[in-house]
C-alpha cells in the first residue's frame, strides 16, 4: 500500500507542476505529454521499488512504456502542428476549470495504470501462461489498430487534396475511430497479463479497462470528436451515409 500511495502522490504532483506551468504561461500544448510522462514515470517507478523484477514485470511495465512515448510524442507533434489544442481554447484563461482537467488526467492515469503498479507491487516470478500470451497478443493487436489509424488519419489531413474532407478509408472504413478502439483493446491486453498473479481485491483493478472505455465513449474522447465532425460535415449527404453504415468503435459488429 505504501508503494501505491506513493505513486498516486508522484501522479497528483505532476499534474499540479503541469497546471502551474500551463496556467502561468497560458498555454495547453503540454497537457497530454504531461500524462503520457506521468505513466512512463509511474509505470518505471512502481518496478524499480520492487527490488528483484520478474519477466512479467519488466514486460507490462514496457508495454505502458512504449505505448505511451508512442502516444504522447504523436499527439505533441500533432498540437504543435495545429498550433494549439482546441479543446482547451474557452477552458485555459479559467483557473479553476483549467485545474479541474489536470486532477482528471491524474485519475485518468492513474486508475488506468493501476494493475501495472499492482503487478509490480507483487512479489511472483512464476513463468509465462497462456493468458500472459493471450494478453500480449490482445495488446499487441491494439497497440497496432491505434498506431496504423494515427498514421492513416494524419497522413490524410497532411494531403492538401482532402481539405474540407473526412477519412472513410482503411480502418476508417470499419470504425469510426478505430485509434479509440484500438487502444481500449490495449488496456484490456494489459490487465490480462498483469491479472496472471492477481488474487482477492487485486481483481477489482478490472476497473482499468472499464474506465478507459467509460472516458472514451461517454466523456472526453468521441462525443466531443462526433458533435465536432457533424458541426464540420453533417450537411454532407457522404457523411450521413458514413456515420449511418460504419460502427461507432467496434469494426464490423459495432451499431452505428
Amino acid at each position: 500500500m505504501h508503494n501505491l500511495l506513493s505513486a498516486l502522490l508522484v501522479d497528483f504532483f505532476i499534474q499540479i507542476v503541469g497546471f502551474s506551468l500551463a496556467i502561468t504561461l497560458q498555454t495547453e500544448k503540454f497537457y497530454d505529454f504531461a500524462g503520457s510522462f506521468t505513466f512512463i514515470l509511474l509505470a518505471q517507478l512502481s518496478l524499480r521499488w520492487n527490488v528483484r523484477q520478474s519477466f512479467r514485470q519488466v514486460l507490462v511495465t514496457s508495454m505502458v512504456t512504449i505505448w505511451a512515448l508512442r502516444l504522447g510524442g504523436f499527439l505533441f507533434y500533432r498540437v504543435l502542428l495545429a498550433g494549439g489544442d482546441h479543446r482547451f481554447d474557452k477552458v485555459k484563461t479559467k483557473p479553476v476549470t483549467f485545474f479541474i482537467y489536470w486532477m482528471i488526467q491524474g485519475v485518468w492515469v492513474y486508475v488506468t495504470v493501476l494493475p501495472t503498479l499492482l503487478l509490480n507491487n507483487k512479489k511472483n516470478y512464476s513463468q509465462l501462461s497462456l493468458q500472459d500470451y493471450l494478453g500480449i497478443a490482445v495488446w499487441l493487436t491494439g497497440f497496432l489498430i491505434e498506431v496504423v489509424a494515427d498514421w492513416q488519419k494524419m497522413a490524410f489531413r497532411n494531403n492538401p487534396d482532402n481539405t474540407g474532407k473526412f477519412i472513410s478509408s482503411g480502418l476508417w472504413s470499419i470504425s469510426r475511430h478505430p485509434n479509440y478502439f484500438g487502444e481500449i483493446v490495449m488496456w484490456v491486453g494489459i490487465f490480462l497479463v498483469a491479472s496472471t498473479v492477481f488474487t482477492g481485491w487485486e481483481w477489482l483493478s478490472i476497473f482499468s479497462p472499464m474506465f478507459v472505455y467509460y472516458l472514451l465513449t461517454n466523456v472526453s474522447g468521441i462525443p466531443i470528436l462526433e458533435r465536432s465532425s457533424m458541426k464540420r460535415y453533417g450537411s454532407l449527404g457522404s457523411y450521413k451515409e458514413y456515420i449511418n453504415n460504419v460502427p461507432v468503435l467496434v469494426p464490423f459488429i459495432g451499431s452505428p
